[in-house]
């Protein structure tokens, strides 16, 4: 093999590239924009979202409550709760947010309450609707302590302590760091950004090298050059995968800059000193040099099956056809690293992209298990190889190069 001529074809292609806007800005532009403005922008617009539904009123309606007025009238002094006229139709005023919750007292409550008899108060809720789980919080608290007064109240009449009312406490403490806790919340996100970005790096120079030369016609000039069809793929490969690493890597700088800029800039001011909740996520160094390790053997394999597919295409537009799908084979999987209770085991370290994304997800806690490490850096390679010994042999094929 002449690396002399590899080196050849990987300089004519990456000066080719360099003129080309859209490979700059997937490559360059995205990856240095996508992490400050998740960790950021997103970051600032949760917690203000969160923090107005926690200061804005919530619309309820009381359902029944007529003989119970004591009731109704404290929940009409509760801060932040605003009650609104029954109607019959509560249910689509709920659904269209209207009214944020809706809590039903059944008849003889506040009796029933005072005679020591078990009773039952609904509270109807939009579930999954951030300002209606306010209202109903709001709701179940005053219920809480106008409970434990009416307690309170039996046990002085009848001259008992108030420790009966709760004869021990149960207190949930966590002995793990705070860096795993949000690495164990948010860590998922992470690496499967680096492998969205690893794929969007490549995609556009492993079209334009293989259906954007048939296009322009200049596939027929490359390929009369006195250079082997195996020094030309290689070459053309060597590009693709220098596209997906400097997106990975810029993807990676621009993680660290964020997180860093969120612990020690501004943006940690503003959320100690606001009403909102920030979840600080603590990244270092090791972290994500190991993250950043573990993608080399995917973006090799991304840029191989990306020419691969890619080298079917007559035209630029046609691989984009093909290539769109394989966004979602990589989502997906991605995706799944992220949901709750999915652990990595030695059947899912074999899976690729899933045992690189759960993988960095426990890289980004600070855990290091060196058997899974290497078992999935060893099969990504070999997937890596099996897809560029197949990208190899395309090229080697005329029904492919010019297929009519």
């Amino acid at each position: 093999m002449s690396l002399r001529n590899v080196g050849l074809v990987y300089r004519k292609e990456l000066l080719e590239s360099l003129r080309d806007r859209r490979t700059l800005m997937s490559t360059i532009l995205i990856p240095l924009l996508l992490f400050p403005v998740l960790a950021v922008g997103i970051g600032y617009m949760g917690a203000e979202l969160i923090g107005q539904a926690s200061r804005e009123p919530s619309t309820i309606m009381v359902l029944g409550g007529a003989d119970s007025p004591e009731v109704v009238q404290g929940l009409g002094e509760v801060k932040n709760l605003r009650i609104v006229p029954t109607v019959p139709d509560y249910v689509n005023l709920i659904s269209n947010k209207k009214v944020r919750a809706v809590v039903d007292i059944p008849p003889g409550f506040q009796a029933a309450i005072a005679r020591g008899e078990r009773t039952a108060v609904k509270i109807y809720i939009f579930s999954g609707d951030l300002k209606s789980s306010f209202g109903a919080a709001r709701i179940e608290k005053f219920f809480s302590e106008y409970r434990d007064t009416t307690v309170r109240r039996s046990l002085t009449a009848e001259k008992l302590p108030e420790s009966l009312m709760k004869p021990f406490d149960i207190k949930q403490e966590n002995v793990v760091s705070d860096e795993k806790v949000a690495a164990e919340t948010f860590g998922g996100l992470i690496p499967y950004l680096v492998i969205l970005m690893c794929m969007t790096g490549a995609m556009y120079p492993a079209m334009d090298l293989t259906a954007g030369e048939k296009e322009r016609g200049t596939m027929e000039t490359i390929l009369s050059s006195p250079i082997s069809r195996t020094h030309l793929v290689l070459g053309k490969f060597l590009l693709v995968l220098t596209a997906s690493l400097a997106t990975a890597a810029l993807s990676v700088i621009s993680m660290g800059a964020s997180f860093w800029g969120l612990q020690h800039g501004p943006a940690l001011e503003a959320a100690q000193s606001g009403d909102s909740t920030f979840v600080q996520l603590h990244i270092g160094l090791g972290a994500v040099l190991s993250v950043f390790v573990m993608a080399l053997p995917v973006a090799v394999l991304f840029s191989a099956v990306l020419m691969t597919i890619a080298l079917f295409a007559k035209t630029y537009k046609e691989a984009q056809s093909y290539l769109t799908p394989m966004t979602f084979v990589v989502i997906i999987p991605a995706v799944a690293a992220m949901l709750p209770g999915i652990e990595l085991t030695p059947k899912l370290a074999i899976i690729p992209i899933l045992n690189v994304s759960l993988l960095c997800k426990e890289l980004v806690a600070g855990t290091y298990h060196w058997t899974f490490i290497i078992l999935i850096f060893l099969s990504t390679c070999f997937y890596a190889a099996a897809a560029l010994f197949i990208a190899v042999k395309m090229f080697q094929r005329e029904s492919v190069l010019f297929r009519s």
